[in-house]
């Protein structure tokens, strides 16, 4: 069964940590309902939904891809690159160990799950001002023992690597190429971002369905063109806090 960890909205958002955007005002309110929208979406799409209780006093905790990433044989719970995030870990940890061993990278190693983007047995790794080298050899030694070749990339200009690129499914990426090195991506066919939408890049691909932000119609389109089944969501509210649609869940089979 396809299974999908999601947290509330803390209503400490406005206080989430912002790196590459100003800060903005954010409707609490209209935040949490496009939250329980993109949940709704999940059900829709054939996942159980886990929603964990909000967390006050961790404004980030809705982000939930970025303390673990969850593969077929095991889960790695991760040590932020933000100090005050880290303590969003052990509620993620209790709930994956109902479902998968765990193992941990462990600090001075910094990694974000938002920087780690599998794509079959290779696992892109981000290396971003969230994640660094010494958490990338600790992961890669993990994975080494699971078969999963690690592979590095340098992210500039962008929170994470999966701000930059996702993939759809069919070897094919989003992205937007001037916020990651290109060149280890080499067997991939690309879908680019539109100039004037450059974090269009982020999407999260269910079974033949790629939800898709409704605030970038003109990437859209050419995701559409290339025949795939495009679901838009509305997360504007969200975005303000430099979101995108991987990072609010955990997804994988139990």
């Amino acid at each position: 069964m396809l299974t999908a960890i999601t947290r509330a909205v803390s209503p400490a958002l406005s206080r989430c940590e912002l790196t590459f955007l100003e800060r903005k005002p954010i409707d609490h309110a209209k935040a949490a309902g496009q939250h329980q929208d993109y949940e709704e979406l999940l059900r829709r799409l054939g996942a159980r939904v886990m929603s964990l209780p909000a967390e006050p006093d961790l404004p980030d905790s809705m982000f939930v891809e970025d303390p673990a990433i969850v593969l077929d044989e095991l889960a790695v719970i991760l040590p932020l690159g933000t100090d005050t995030r880290r303590r969003e870990a052990a509620s993620i940890e209790r709930a994956l160990a109902k479902f998968r061993p765990i193992e941990r990278v462990a600090l001075p190693g910094m990694i974000e799950g938002g920087d780690v983007l599998r794509i079959g047995r290779r696992v892109f790794v981000g290396y971003s001002r969230r994640t660094n080298k010494e958490g990338v050899r600790q992961l890669s030694a993990i994975l080494s023992r699971h078969a999963y070749e690690v592979i590095p990339v340098a992210v500039t200009g962008c929170l994470h690597l999966k701000s930059a690129v996702t993939f759809l499914g069919r070897n094919t990426l989003l992205a937007n190429r001037n916020w990651f090195g290109t060149a280890l991506f080499a067997d991939y066919d690309w879908i680019d971002v539109e100039l004037d939408e450059p974090h269009a890049g982020n999407a999260l691909a269910i079974g033949d369905t790629v939800i898709f932000p409704a605030s970038f119609p003109k990437t859209r389109e050419r995701i559409e063109a290339r025949g795939f089944r495009v679901a838009p969501l509305d997360i504007s509210e969200l975005q303000k806090a430099e979101s995108g649609l991987t990072c609010s869940s955990l997804i994988f089979e139990s």
